[in-house]
C-alpha cells in the first residue's frame, strides 16, 4: 500500500544537501554587498592622493645623466623638450573616453596659468600605449608633476585633490635652484 512517498534511487557517492534557504541567500547577498562597499571606500579614499615618487636630492648634488636615471622617474622620452615647462610640468595621461579627464584639464590649466614657467602636457594613452606601460598608468587620468629637471617628483591616480596638487607644486616650485 503507498503512502505516497516516492523512493528516489540511491546515488553512490553523494550526499543529500537541502537547498539554499532564504535567510542563508540574504546573508550571503549583505555579506557581499558589505565587501564591495569596503573595497570601494578604499579605492575612494586613494584616489586623487598624491604619491611621492623621488625624494628631492640637494640642490648642491650633481644631475644625473639621462641614461643613469629609471623611466619610471624620469620624463624623459615622455614629449619634446620645448613642450615642458622651465619650472615644473603637469603631465595627464587621459584616453578619449575618459569622463574626467577634461575637468581634470582644466584644473591642470588654471594651476598652471597661476605660475610662470609651469605647462601642462596631455598623452593620449591610446595613441602611445608603450608610455603608459612605461610609465605603469592604470587608469585615467593620472597626473605626474616633473620638475625643471624633468624628473617625476608626485603622482596621482585619478583627479588630483585639488590642495594635495596645489602643495606638491609649490614644494617643487621653492626648492628650484636661485
Amino acid at each position: 500500500m503507498s503512502h505516497g512517498v516516492t523512493l528516489l534511487p540511491a546515488v553512490t557517492g553523494s550526499t543529500y544537501r537541502p537547498p539554499m534557504t532564504v535567510v542563508t541567500a540574504v546573508a550571503i547577498l549583505v555579506g557581499v554587498l558589505a565587501l564591495a562597499t569596503v573595497l570601494g571606500l578604499a579605492l575612494r579614499s586613494r584616489t586623487g592622493r598624491a604619491r611621492t615618487v623621488v625624494s628631492a636630492a640637494p640642490p648642491s648634488a650633481a644631475r644625473p645623466e639621462p641614461d643613469a636615471a629609471s623611466p619610471s622617474t624620469t620624463a624623459h622620452g615622455l614629449a619634446p623638450t620645448e613642450t615642458f615647462g622651465t619650472r615644473a610640468t603637469l603631465v595627464q595621461f587621459s584616453t578619449p573616453t575618459c569622463a574626467r579627464c577634461p575637468g581634470t584639464r582644466r584644473q591642470l590649466d588654471a594651476l598652471a596659468a597661476q605660475h610662470a614657467g609651469v605647462a601642462r602636457l596631455e598623452i593620449d594613452v591610446a595613441e602611445r600605449a608603450e608610455v603608459a606601460t612605461r610609465y605603469k598608468v592604470m587608469q585615467t587620468p593620472t597626473v605626474l608633476l616633473v620638475d625643471a629637471d624633468r624628473t617625476v617628483r608626485t603622482r596621482f591616480g585619478g583627479p588630483p585633490r585639488p590642495a594635495e596638487l596645489s602643495a606638491a607644486l609649490a614644494a617643487v616650485l621653492q626648492e628650484e635652484p636661485a
